[in-house]
């Protein structure tokens, strides 16, 4: 096993601090406008999932639930890794000026997907009430199997133009179509539907309208951004590159891993236990969902940047923008995963009663969710540096660990033991890719700077508990008292980390960001 000197990451000369700046800059830049569409949808998105609880209930949403694992399961395989592919390699054809292989890349891999995908759905729709009866025990299910297939279908073609977007370094337009115009939109129509009674099927029915509105405008913002050259459709073109084809059937893999971590667990609750079990289980994943939006938000333009990085050897600068970004990562997240696991009951009853014995699951997964943003972009790190077959084997081997353990104890211990196992698993991964990261590429984010962001932390901490104890007593209405919660949480965690846990770099950085909106406003 080979090893690596650590690197020492803090850049030495006034060309790589400059370098350092531009780099924090634009990632800053483009992960602000992530963040922001992000954060528009999420909080829009619980809003309504609150009321899209009550109105459809604990096990029209497992039911959902159910359905989506077999639209991950299904267009995971039709999807055979291309849209991570298309964003690697529409930025590497790009920056080469090759149109010809740029075309080959789109073109080929549209072909691809639509034949696959036309045969999955085919597939779902005809083995409907296997699937459904089989599978989840749950027959229901059936019936709606032809909407689903029309959200895989959909789904496929809409991640793809995303990651072309990705790869033209345009994160920018495609969080204004996906965040501001199409979950809006599925909102808006789920809405009008469910009001006239229509239950499961209109919630469906309104995801798969908006789906393809998001399809039309990412291809036609694809089309725009693509040169001319590489626009033109030809049925005897060139196929795919060689290395495409392995860098896409890596991804696949890897995201295979991912699928089973992610969905297995639902599988066998619907198995073994009901779905309305399923339904406060899945509300307590999609819950937690958001307290990643910061680590989202970064890897949105820096894994591009890894990639830039990477290729020129530049350590120095790649590990501190490690440093940089994990620390403010695991800051700006303290206060909201706090919130969560504080406010754990008062949330999951915002969905209806039945939800709130889904309490306890919320604060276990908060806990995988805690180490999931500590670790920073490990992830990207590991495959945008050519790592990628030693995360998969990481993913391999504790995918199967915890396969294992779910098999062995949902049966016994029930949803807690899923939500748990789920945790760790969400954990050791990132753990694991951690130690990679260090040993491959010598970078470790962790210097003695870290520390300051304790006593910030407990501050906050006790604000959001004295917030709670306060609403308690008064009997006060939850939601206004969650936000105001965390924007106290969030107040006195930021004063608290300007006054005494600042550096050099965080310096650096909020000065990057007080130029960029100073320049807004001047322009």
């Amino acid at each position: 096993m080979s090893s690596v000197t650590i690197i020492e990451t803090r850049p030495a000369t006034a060309p790589e601090a400059q370098k350092f700046r531009h780099e924090i800059g634009q990632i800053s830049r483009q992960s602000a406008v992530f963040f922001a569409g992000t954060m528009f949808t999420s909080v829009a998105a619980y809003a309504f999932k609150i009321y899209l609880a009550r109105a459809l209930g604990a096990e029209a949403l497992g039911i959902y639930a159910l359905g989506m694992t077999a639209v991950g399961a299904i267009g995971l395989v039709a999807a055979l890794g291309l849209p991570s592919a298309a964003a690697r390699y529409v930025a590497v054809y790009t920056a080469r000026a090759d149109s010809e292989r740029l075309r080959a890349l789109l073109w080929r891999s549209l072909e691809i997907l639509l034949i696959t995908n036309l045969l999955g759905g085919v597939g779902m729709f005809l083995a409907r009430h296997s699937i459904a009866q089989r599978i989840y025990h749950t027959p229901s299910l059936a019936k709606y199997m032809v909407l689903f297939a029309l959200i895989m279908l959909s789904g496929a073609f809409t991640t793809f133009l995303g990651q072309v977007l990705a790869g033209y370094k345009d994160v920018a337009r495609r969080t204004v179509i996906t965040n501001f115009i199409g979950s809006p939109l599925t909102m808006l129509l789920s809405l009008a539907l469910l009001l006239v009674g229509t239950g499961l099927w209109g919630y469906l029915i309104a995801q798969v309208s908006s789906a393809f509105v998001v399809l039309l405008l990412l291809a036609r913002s694809a089309w725009k951004l693509t040169p001319p050259q590489a626009r033109a459709w030809r049925p005897l073109g060139p196929a795919l590159e060689q290395e495409v084809t392995r860098f896409s059937m890596t991804l696949f893999a890897a995201a295979s891993l991912e699928f089973l971590l992610a969905q297995f667990d639902k599988i066998l609750l619907g198995h073994y236990l009901d779905v309305r079990t399923v339904g406060i289980y899945a509300v307590a994943g999609s819950a937690t969902a958001i307290l990643a939006i910061i680590l989202q938000s970064v890897n949105s333009i820096f894994g591009p940047t890894i990639a830039n990085l990477h290729a020129q050897g530049d350590y120095k600068v790649l590990g501190h923008l490690f440093e940089t970004l994990t620390k403010w990562i695991l800051g700006l997240s303290i206060p909201l995963i706090l919130l969560f696991m504080i406010w754990s009951s008062p949330l999951m009853g915002l969905f209806g009663a039945d939800f709130r014995a889904g309490s306890p699951l919320l604060v276990i997964l908060c806990l995988g969710q805690a180490v999931n943003c500590g670790t920073g972009s490990v992830g990207y790190l590991l495959l945008m540096s050519g790592h990628q077959k030693e995360m998969i084997r990481g993913q391999l081997i504790f995918g199967i660990l915890l396969l294992l353990a779910d098999w062995s104890l949902i049966p016994v211990a029930g949803v807690r033991a899923a939500a748990v196992v789920s945790a760790l698993g969400t954990a050791a991964v990132n753990l694991y890719c951690l130690v990679v990261v260090r040993r491959r590429l010598g970078l470790f984010p962790y210097t003695r700077s870290y520390f300051k962001l304790a006593g910030p932390g407990l501050a906050a901490a006790a604000t959001i508990w004295v917030a709670r104890m306060a609403a308690v007593a008064r009997h006060s209405a939850v939601l206004p008292s969650v936000i105001f919660a965390l924007v106290l949480g969030y107040g006195i965690f930021l004063a608290s980390l300007l006054l005494f846990g600042m550096d050099d770099d965080d310096r650096a950085l909020i000065e990057v960001g007080r130029a960029r909106i100073s320049a807004m406003f001047a322009g």
